[in-house]
């Protein structure tokens, strides 16, 4: 059989599968293990798949164009969403600094924030209305307020929040890859996340299982860059760049 014929296999292999063992490889080319890695490690070169340990994972290129506006997003995904919220919610101390970022997820996670000493700075209107009215001390960044995400962004924003030192801070995003970490559409939205990322002690990015795989316009940073809240991992491969914690059975 001809390279290119394996390559071929290997690759409807993973399109069906996503991912794919050495061995399952070699079953269906009928070639060695060693011939099998051999064209891992090539396709992997060619930019056609990612060679991940003991196998391979489907090249995450999923591109997502524009965004969708709050009222749409908010009836995507409700009950995925309100579990990661959940748990994120858990993860705020007493006496947390905390950056909220606007968004559908971390919206929900208002809902399930207790009585706490923690203080919160956020760039969505939404989400400082609703921690005043659970009596929560609630800072809201300057800046260009974004219609139809309702976010607040811009340079004044950048600007104010580098005043700030948070001890955690929990992002939504877009997209996330393997190859082009977090991703946003917004090139403003990216530079707050950047920024709360880059001024935060600990990062949280919340994404439900439709996020993974996806690649929007501006990058934010690696996957390296935060922990992953998530309802359910798809692809175990994320597990190899950071701390995911799936929260479908809480």
């Amino acid at each position: 059989m001809l390279a290119e014929e394996r390559f071929s296999m290997i690759l409807q292999l993973l399109k069906e599968k996503r991912t794919a063992t050495v061995s399952e490889c070699s079953e269906i080319t009928g070639a060695s293990e060693a011939t099998v890695r051999r064209d891992l490690n090539l396709l992997h070169k060619q930019g056609r798949l990612i060679k991940v340990h003991g196998g391979a994972t489907i090249l995450d290129n999923t591109f997502v164009m524009g965004e969708r506006d709050v009222s749409t997003k908010s009836q995507l995904n409700v009950e995925e969403k309100k579990r990661i919220a959940a748990y994120a919610a858990r993860q705020i101390e007493e006496e947390d600094f905390v950056f909220l970022d606007a968004g559908t997820t971390t919206l929900y996670m208002v809902e399930y924030i207790a009585n706490t000493n923690a203080v919160f700075v956020t760039n969505g209107i939404e989400h400082a209305r609703r921690l005043m009215e659970k009596g929560a001390r609630v800072y809201v960044v300057e800046g260009h307020l974004k219609t139809g995400t309702e976010a607040i962004t811009g340079s004044q924003t950048v600007d104010c929040m580098m005043r700030y030192n948070f001890t955690k801070a929990f992002l939504g995003m877009n997209g996330v890859s393997v190859r082009a970490g977090y991703t946003t559409p917004d090139p403003e939205e990216a530079m707050v996340k950047i920024t709360a990322l880059k001024k935060s002690y600990i990062t949280y990015v919340l994404a439900d299982h439709s996020k993974f795989g996806k690649v929007s316009s501006v990058s934010v940073a690696p996957l390296s860059g935060a922990s992953i809240i998530t309802d359910r991992l798809i692809d175990g491969v994320y597990r190899e760049h950071t701390a995911v914690r799936e929260v479908s059975d809480l």
